[in-house]
C-alpha cells in the first residue's frame, strides 16, 4: 500500500507491504531510483515481514531537502520516521546510497541485522584524471564568469557542466545536486567499527561505482560482517542475480522470516 506521512514538514512517501505485526524492515533505494527500484527485495520479504520501502528526501514522490544535506540529516529523518511508524528494531536494507544511511544509523541505534547492497559509504580513491577534470572545470567556470557575467557566464557553465556530469548529475535539481556533490565526498569508515549487528554485504564482483574493494573493506570494519559477491554483476547486482540475491538474503534473515 502506497502511504505518504509528513515529517518535519516534508512529505516522505513509502509503501508500505506484508503483515503489520511482521519484524519490521526499512528498505533504501540508491541515488536516483525510487522505491519501485528495489521494490523486487521488498517482495521476497513481505510474505511475513512488515517492510517499509520508502522513497528517500528528493527522490519519487518525497519533498526535496530544505537545503544542502549531507547524510547525517538524511538519517536523521529516517530515525524519526522508524519511531512515528513504531518500528522496533528495523532490518535495515540499503541499495547504494541507502547504504550510506543504513551503516550511520546501525552505528548508533539499536536495529536488528543489516544487509548492505552494492553499498555506499568509503570516500571514492580519486585519479590525477579526476582532479585534472575538477581544477580545469574551475578554472574554466571562473574566466566564463569574469567574461561574460553572472547571468550568461552562468548558463554556459550549466551547459558545460551538464555535459561533463554524471547522468546521476546531470538528471538531478540543483539543491540535489549539491547535496550528491556533499553526500559522496563523506566518508564513513570511522562509524563502522561501531556497528553492532550482524550484517550482510552483497555485491557484485564488477561493480565500478562502488567497487567490490569497499566491500572488503567494510567486511574488515564491520565486527559481525560477512561478504558475498557475484561474479559478473554490476552495481545492481540484486538485479542482475535474482536468484542467487533472494537465495543469500532468505538464509540471511532465516530466524526473521520464520
Amino acid at each position: 500500500m502506497e502511504k505518504d506521512i509528513d515529517i518535519d514538514g516534508m512529505t516522505i512517501h513509502y509503501e508500505e507491504s506484508g503483515p503489520e505485526g511482521g519484524i519490521p524492515v526499512l528498505l533504501m533505494h540508491g541515488w536516483g531510483c525510487d522505491h519501485t527500484t528495489v521494490r523486487s527485495i521488498a517482495s521476497i520479504l513481505s510474505p511475513s515481514m512488515r517492510v517499509i520501502n520508502v522513497d528517500l528526501p528528493g527522490h519519487g514522490k518525497s519533498s526535496e531537502p530544505p537545503g544542502v544535506w549531507g547524510v547525517e540529516d538524511f538519517t536523521s529523518l529516517m530515525e524519526k520516521m522508524v519511531v512515528i511508524l513504531d518500528m522496533k528494531r528495523p532490518v535495515l536494507i540499503g541499495h547504494s546510497f541507502g547504504g550510506r544511511i543504513a551503516i550511520l544509523m546501525s552505528s548508533r541505534k539499536d536495529v536488528g541485522k543489516v544487509v548492505l547492497v552494492d553499498a555506499a559509504g568509503i570516500k571514492p580513491r580519486r585519479s590525477f584524471k579526476y582532479y585534472w577534470k575538477v581544477y580545469t572545470f574551475k578554472a574554466g567556470k571562473n574566466i566564463l564568469l569574469s567574461l561574460f557575467g553572472k547571468e550568461k557566464g552562468g548558463k554556459m557553465v550549466e551547459k558545460w557542466r551538464s555535459k561533463k556530469g554524471s547522468a546521476d548529475y546531470r538528471n538531478s535539481s540543483p539543491i540535489m545536486r549539491a547535496v550528491m556533490s556533499r553526500c559522496v565526498n563523506e566518508d564513513l569508515k570511522h562509524v563502522m567499527p561501531d556497528i553492532k549487528s550482524s550484517t550482510l554485504l552483497v555485491w557484485g564482483e564488477n561493480d565500478t561505482a562502488t567497487p567490490l574493494s569497499d566491500a572488503k573493506t567494510m567486511e574488515k570494519l564491520i565486527p559481525d560482517a560477512g561478504l558475498v559477491a557475484f561474479p559478473g554483476c554490476g552495481h545492481y547486482s540484486f538485479l542482475d542475480n535474482p536468484f542467487g540475491f533472494k537465495a543469500v538474503l532468505k538464509e540471511f534473515l532465516k530466524t526473521e522470516l520464520r
